[in-house]
């Protein structure tokens, strides 16, 4: 990606991450996460694929509320990263399992 790309992506994913409400139920907070996680994919932010992936799972046990917020902040951090490599997505992923755990 080039570097006016990724800020682009990023400012649209943030977007959406802050656009997430929940008056349409974890379904729909679902299909947003997923619609994220999908653009991340396409754009090489593993890091965010990684968080977007873990905050499904969460979703799918039954988690909501501000636990689900702290999970939203954890993937703005994720898409925000200035390194999109396999050690950085490893490093959410442990944050996220002590943090969330």
């Amino acid at each position: 990606m080039r570097g006016e790309d990724v800020s682009d992506v990023r400012a649209e994913l943030s977007r959406r991450i802050v656009a997430i409400e929940w008056r349409g139920g974890t379904g729909a907070v679902a299909r947003e996460v997923d619609a994220i996680r999908r653009i991340a994919h396409r754009n090489g932010m593993m890091p965010a694929v990684t968080v977007a992936h873990l905050l499904e799972s969460a979703l799918a046990r039954g988690e909501h509320g501000a636990l689900v917020h702290d999970w939203l902040a954890m993937l703005r951090e994720a898409v925000q990263s200035e390194r999109q490599d396999d050690a950085t997505s490893d490093a959410f992923a442990a944050a996220c399992q002590v943090r969330f755990a």
